[in-house]
């Protein structure tokens, strides 16, 4: 009797995994500044909130960066195009490590994040495009565990790093990461042509998108959801050690701590989203707001903070993949474009929480004014989530009611389970 074959996976290109290392970098690039804001502040002589305005700078250029950068590359050479994306990236990290003023940091950190949203957009199509078939999605999962990996290791190594040898240290680590990226892409992604024939992306149809009521409340959505919890993360480093009493050498383990708990959330939400998409995102949502009115009252406890820290990590990324999932869903026959406009609303959040965040430390209500602020955000982005889910159902109950569309006609996207 003949033995059954096993079955393996496909194999996994190694230009995937380099794609991966880049993002990591990117990654890391974004969200360190939280564990660095006090020793740059004290270096170029601005304020927390002015130091955590850095971070909405970064923020700044990927809402700008990915939708333009997205149109902007459709016809050019992948490789070629991530070369040189990646490289400008690189030396925005060289800029910001030598920047002799908070102004020259400030925009390296908008000319590098106009660099990462670019590779972004095509990171993803170029990895996708690499991955033998039945692996699309793990090529993906590649990509996007880079920015997790960027959490558990990348942000609390470049806080270690900057409090050991000096702030700038970590923009030249990032710098050299960049450069091994760049080396990794020229040696083993392939050379290719953008999409043509079929596989082509035409900007003029996907810009209908805009058109559509469930994008732009996806978009607020998305928006609301990254201000709450980057209004508190940007100034978790001061929280800690100026509310909570911690050391200063605490913030890395605890950002590390944060990032595991990232993860945790989107392995867990990324599971059970599939099947409920709103759900997932009114569970996560109102966990988030729970565990930041919770910090606001409990920030002065030193275990608390931690506990609660970690658990704003699981909560706000358990709701990620269903975001995402959403904005697609929403989009329709528009991915290029959706990506990119869920990158940029991520961005738009990521910009307004810190600017919330600083002016509630100006007004002299302190970091725990900070947390209520950020559970005001998410409260709202509770508000919204049942605004989109009432017009899902109405645009459902309406389709229905009109029945299926004439033979020939381009058929819907499906939407998601409520």
């Amino acid at each position: 009797m003949p033995r059954p074959t096993k079955r393996t996976a496909p194999r996994m290109p190694l230009a995937v995994y380099v794609l991966g290392l880049s993002v990591f970098a990117l990654g890391t690039s974004e969200f360190m500044i939280a564990g660095l804001l006090q020793p740059m502040a004290r270096d170029l002589d601005v304020s927390i909130p002015q130091a955590g305005l850095l971070v909405s700078a970064f923020a700044i250029g990927m809402v700008v960066g990915a939708p333009v950068l997205a149109g902007a590359t459709l016809r050019l050479p992948r490789r070629t195009t991530l070369v040189a994306l990646l490289t400008v990236f690189g030396l925005g990290q060289v800029a910001g490590a030598l920047a002799p003023t908070y102004e020259v940091l400030f925009v390296s950190r908008v000319i590098s994040a106009l660099a990462c949203a670019g590779f972004w957009a095509v990171g993803a199509a170029v990895a996708v495009s690499l991955a033998p078939e039945g692996a699309k999605a793990r090529a993906m999962s590649v990509m996007i565990g880079g920015l997790s990996v960027a959490n558990v290791l990348g942000v609390p190594a470049g806080a270690f790093l900057g409090q050991q040898a000096g702030w700038r240290s970590a923009f030249w680590a990032v710098a050299a990461l960049s450069a091994i990226g760049v080396a990794g892409v020229l040696t083993l992604v392939p050379r290719s042509g953008p999409p043509t024939g079929a596989d082509r992306p035409v900007l003029r149809r996907e810009l209908r998108i805009y058109r559509q009521g469930q994008v732009w409340l996806t978009v607020v959505l998305i928006a609301l959801n990254a201000a709450a919890t980057f209004c508190l993360f940007s100034y978790l480093s001061p929280l800690l050690t100026d509310t909570a009493g911690l050391d200063e050498s605490w913030v890395p383990t605890v950002l590390a701590l944060f990032g595991v708990g990232a993860l945790l959330g989107t392995a867990i939400g990324g599971r059970v989203a599939d099947g409920r998409l709103f759900g997932t995102m009114y569970t996560g949502i109102a966990a988030t707001t729970a565990a930041l009115a919770l910090l606001a009252l409990t920030a002065h406890i030193p275990a608390a903070a931690v506990a609660l820290a970690v658990a704003l990590g699981v909560t706000a990324f358990f709701t990620a993949p269903a975001l995402n999932a959403r904005m697609f869903e929403a989009a329709g026959a528009a991915p290029t474009l959706a990506g990119a406009t869920n990158t940029s609303a991520f961005n738009i959040g990521n910009t307004i929480g810190p600017w919330v965040g600083g002016l509630v430390i100006g007004a002299g209500l302190g970091y725990k004014g900070v947390a209520w602020a950020a559970a005001l955000l998410s409260a709202a982005a509770v508000g919204t989530t049942f605004a989109a889910s009432r017009q899902y159902r109405r645009t459902a109950a309406s389709r229905k009611a009109a029945g299926p569309p004439p033979e020939g006609a381009p058929a819907r996207a499906a939407g998601p389970a409520a």
